[in-house]
């Protein structure tokens, strides 16, 4: 991973040319400071007239025309005239540019869906989704890709950016190869699509995992979470001679044809490549850990070197012999160019070796309320936001006072990721954390312990007393007010979900930023 993004980095530097028909980064230095995104389309009618007509038809060139009242700016994905034609003329629901003009609600979401509700120049692009969603509520995601005598940024793994960075006064502009299209299809709808996964695909059949695959958050009425699949192309199973399912099954789970029982070989075997919550590439890097997976063990992936790892050291795939120095490729590694599909249930990643279950080691866990979508969306925005209804918290649970949440873009806030829940008075909280290795851990607490205004706590594992009393008023610093309170140790006897509660003794208030385990 970091090797793609070093890559990167050199490139940009280098850049100084920008040819259409091989599309480059190149930023425009023109003062745009007058201008908003609204005036530079009038000014360039010559290229841009068909989107600035959908932009007025759909109601939106007011809000082009004005600074962000939610935000900061606003950055515009342009397809030119040339990429509206061909996408109408690839588009078997309209015949003509005044076909499209002509359905108002298909207009307002496909103009909307080119519209990122912040500010963003190509420097700060994420190899992954970027973080504040489109005007359509959509979230779109960047890769780079690097080719033999060009590189580029591709939005939404279908269409390049070739001339990056125009900056006008509410924000950006970034001119692409071709207009985008709206993603409504499941994960599962993308492997029925894609035919260079027929052995995964019909595994997922074989064994009911069908319906995981394809949750679409945006539709389903029912409280649904993302996923993240990593999955292998047929390629990857034709090398071990696996040319179909039953070939898969008879590796996999030999003799044993209860697919669909969740004890069941090759059931464990899809639900392990399944990860919770969507995750992109850049998610990985930075970290190595384990990951909760839908089968009964979860997946190590080690992000701390040059690349993306996944069961380092479980597996020897490849020796390679140069001379008399031996590689050995003990690891699955990702196909960064592909990877980073986003479907409406969350992220696809492609791997280049079969990715067999093995139980993986303890490595260090750091819990933020991450499994809490109603939490993610407040992420989304600074402010302080009452937890009013206790039912759109899945895993956490309290007694007593109001819980809030409180996201700050305040870049001193000490809070990791600049969010924690606070709740003030008499109280008990409870955090069920997902499902972490069995072993014996060092337990970290993350809350604010530099006020006379904090409670005095008691916090609880499974209902097990873990440490002794936790005098919030002391213990922190006016440069670190949110220190590690050590609780000592806990030994988790086996591979399952945890109850974190923390009771206050002398009420007062509880500002909670992460709970933490590391390896003993």
């Amino acid at each position: 991973m970091k090797k793609a993004l070093i890559i990167i980095s050199v490139f940009i530097a280098g850049l100084s040319l920008w040819n259409c028909n091989e599309p480059v980064i190149q930023a425009e230095f023109k003062d745009m400071l007058k201008l908003t995104v609204y005036d530079y389309l009038v000014q360039h009618k010559d290229s841009f007239s068909s989107f600035l007509s959908i932009l007025e038809k759909a109601g939106i060139d007011k809000t082009m025309s004005a600074y962000n009242p939610n935000g900061t700016d606003y950055t515009l994905f342009l397809p030119d005239n040339k990429a509206i034609e061909d996408f109408v003329k690839n588009n078997k629901q309209f015949s003509s540019l005044n076909d499209l003009l002509n359905d108002t609600k298909y207009v307002e979401a496909f103009a909307k869906y080119h519209i990122i509700n912040m500010g963003i120049s190509s420097n700060d692009f994420p190899f992954g989704a970027f973080s504040q969603p489109t005007l359509s509520g959509d979230y779109l995601t960047v890769s780079f890709i690097i080719e033999p005598d060009t590189s580029y940024y591709k939005i939404n793994n279908q269409s390049a950016v070739v001339k990056p960075n125009i900056e006008v006064s509410n924000g950006y502009i970034h001119v692409i190869q071709s207009a985008l299209i709206p993603i409504t299809f499941t994960t599962y709808n993308w492997l029925e699509q894609n035919k260079n996964f027929s052995v995964f695909k019909a595994a997922v059949d074989l064994t009911g995992l069908k319906d995981t695959l394809n949750i679409n958050k945006k539709t389903d009425i029912k409280k649904s979470r993302p996923c993240t699949l990593l999955v292998e192309p047929d390629s990857v199973y034709n090398k071990r001679n696996i040319r179909s399912v039953s070939d898969l099954a008879n590796m996999i789970s030999p003799g044993n044809t209860n697919y669909t029982n969740k004890y069941n070989p090759l059931y464990n075997y899809v639900a392990y490549h399944i990860l919770e919550e969507s995750r992109f590439l850049d998610d990985f890097e930075g970290v190595a850990t384990n990951y909760a997976t839908y089968s009964d063990i979860p997946v190590n992936i080690n992000g701390n070197g040059i690349d993306l790892l996944i069961n380092k050291g479980k597996e020897v795939f490849k020796l390679i012999i140069v001379n008399k120095d031996t590689t050995k490729i003990d690891y699955i590694g990702f196909n960064y160019d592909a990877s980073n599909v986003l479907t409406q249930t969350g992220a696809i990643h492609f791997i280049d070796q079969i990715m067999k279950q093995y139980s993986p080691s303890m490595a260090i866990v750091t819990y933020e309320f991450f499994e809490e979508s109603v939490l993610n969306e407040y992420r989304l925005k600074a402010g302080s936001y009452l937890i009013e209804n206790p039912a759109t918290l899945n895993f956490i649970k309290w007694t007593g006072p109001d819980l809030v949440f409180v996201k700050t873009d305040d870049t001193s806030e000490p809070a990791y990721n600049g969010d924690y829940l606070q709740i003030i008075g008499d109280f008990s909280i409870s955090y069920t954390i997902p499902k972490i290795v069995q072993g014996k851990y060092k337990v970290f607490l993350g809350a604010d312990a530099y006020s006379q205004q904090n409670a005095l706590v008691e916090l609880f594992i499974d209902g097990k007393k873990t440490g002794g009393l936790i005098d919030l008023t002391t213990g922190g610093t006016s440069s670190t007010p949110i220190p590690r309170i050590d609780l000592g140790t806990v030994n988790f006897i086996k591979y399952d979900k945890h109850v974190i509660e923390v009771r206050s003794l002398i009420p007062g208030r509880f500002k909670w930023d992460y709970i933490r385990f590391e390896p003993n």
